[in-house]
């Protein structure tokens, strides 16, 4: 096994005990880029002498004793949304002059307090709207879609191109391509998570989180990065209670995965639900789902039927708070470079501006209907699970499904509705690997569970994981 095929739990691990350095992974991790970068397009930019200095640093300091945890010493990648000092953020757009920030995000600056090593920015739908990422192909089948916003993240860990990733998530912009590509991608908790250097998409809808081979994986990224930051207390923007509002101090957080090879789920209640998540869903992802969710029942989880609230309106509350928000955030130079997007974001960016205001009002008013619903809910059970997506990734350039009631749905849209409670709600969603479907491509299984639970969603996500077999492949690339 090359180092670049290491999960970031098994990179540690070898760091650790001095099996391997963090020169050699990150050298690793640089060849492979080099090898299938041409044919996976995840790249905007590369940071590889960066890497490498910060990779000498790291050996340096861990071989004085000096070891700052599981993360250091590590590859990653960074979606180009996220600002990292002297890279340039261009959200994988022509409208922005790509000067470079001077300062890192919250985000990046708590990773390079980890002691990780950054090799580059990944690419996104243009400024994270949209749902394919069509400069990136799937690292499982190069004529399909790599899903979207964060696709660039999604398929440079699924290949091996980094040990793990940052991702954002306003619709599902993680989960989607973690599910396309067969890896891990995590939407924490509405305000766990810092999104100060991070350009917007809709403010109240943004998270940030990792895209890893594994959920041990996933655990250990947001483990670093909550660390021992004190999130805001008191209701977000979206009125979801801070964690300090609800735990009192950071020092009262649990471990996000206290015993990553237990696989018993004996006393858990794990919520199927009968309406919206299995409907309109390709028979293979159902079949792939429905037997993650047995095996599940196998290690003990009770399953719950359950109704899900308000499903009627779910997809229009969800573009009810993202149009209107994410053409405010761009009516600057929408108004003086519209030529500058590419059409798809221009055309819905122009969209927004004939957005009622009374619209968004109603969805907002929505939003906290189905988050006093879903909090209801959560007293029924302790975890949600459902498929990440209703269909595997398309083809590049489909645009629409034909489903056999004779319906039709655009791709964006089909994508974005099994992911948008989630971020209506704020509550964290685990996305992982399950399948093949019938065509070979994999699907993703979705945990979701009460606001700043994702101790309990990563431990549900981890025995399924631990009971399975084949997590943490990385992707093979043809030449």
């Amino acid at each position: 096994m090359q180092p670049y095929e290491l999960t970031l739990a098994g990179a540690a691990g070898a760091i650790r005990t001095g099996e391997l350095s963090p020169v050699e992974l990150t050298e690793s991790v640089l060849d492979r880029i080099d090898a299938v970068e041409a044919h996976l397009g995840a790249y905007v930019t590369f940071a590889a002498d960066t890497a490498r200095r910060s990779a000498q640093q790291a050996e340096r300091e861990i071989a004085a004793g000096l070891h700052r945890g599981p993360l250091h010493g590590i590859p990653f990648g960074l979606k180009d949304l996220i600002d990292a000092n002297g890279l340039p953020t261009t959200a994988s757009s022509r409208v922005g002059a790509p000067h470079p920030p001077a300062t890192d995000s919250a985000v990046a600056a708590r990773l390079s307090d980890a002691g990780a090593v950054l090799v580059g920015k990944t690419h996104t739908h243009e400024f994270g709207y949209g749902l394919t990422t069509p400069q990136t192909r799937n690292a499982r089948d190069h004529t399909r879609v790599a899903g979207g916003s964060s696709g660039g993240s999604a398929v440079a860990v699924a290949a091996g191109a980094a040990t793990f990733a940052l991702g954002t998530d306003t619709g599902g912009s993680i989960r989607v391509p973690a599910a396309l590509n067969g890896v891990v991608g995590l939407k924490p908790t509405y305000g766990l998570l810092p999104l100060q250097g991070v350009t917007s998409l809709s403010w109240s809808l943004d998270h940030v989180g990792p895209l890893t081979r594994t959920v041990e994986d996933a655990a250990l990224v947001l483990t670093a990065l909550v660390g021992h930051h004190s999130p805001p207390g008191g209701p977000g923007p979206a009125g979801i209670p801070g964690p300090a509002a609800r735990t009192g101090t950071p020092a009262s957080y649990p471990p996000y995965l206290a015993s990553p090879e237990s696989t018993d789920l004996a006393g858990l209640r794990i919520g199927i639900p009968r309406q919206h998540y299995f409907e309109r869903v390709d028979p293979g992802v159902e079949a792939s789902v429905r037997a993650a969710i047995e095996q599940l029942r196998a290690q003990g989880a009770e399953l719950v039927d359950i109704d899900i609230p308000m499903v009627r309106y779910l997809q229009a509350t969800q573009w009810g708070l993202m149009v209107p928000e994410a053409t405010a955030a761009h009516e600057r130079t929408l108004r003086s470079v519209p030529e500058r997007y590419g059409e798809d974001v221009r055309v819905l960016l122009e969209a927004g501006t004939l957005f009622p205001a009374g619209d968004y009002l109603r969805a907002q008013r929505s939003r906290a209907l189905m988050r006093e619903a879903w909090a209801e809910l959560f007293r029924q059970v302790d975890v949600v699970a459902a498929p990440s997506v209703p269909i595997p990734a398309v083809r590049a350039g489909q645009e629409t499904v034909q489903w056999p009631d004779g319906s039709v749905e655009s791709v964006s849209d089909a994508y974005v509705r099994l992911c948008a409670p989630a971020n209506i709600t704020g509550i964290p969603a685990l996305s992982l690997p399950v399948g093949p479907d019938g065509t070979g491509l994999p699907t993703g299984l979705q945990l979701m569970g009460r606001p700043f639970d994702e101790a309990t969603v990563l431990r549900v996500g981890r025995a399924y994981e631990a009971a399975s077999d084949g997590a943490g492949r990385t992707v093979p690339v043809a030449a």
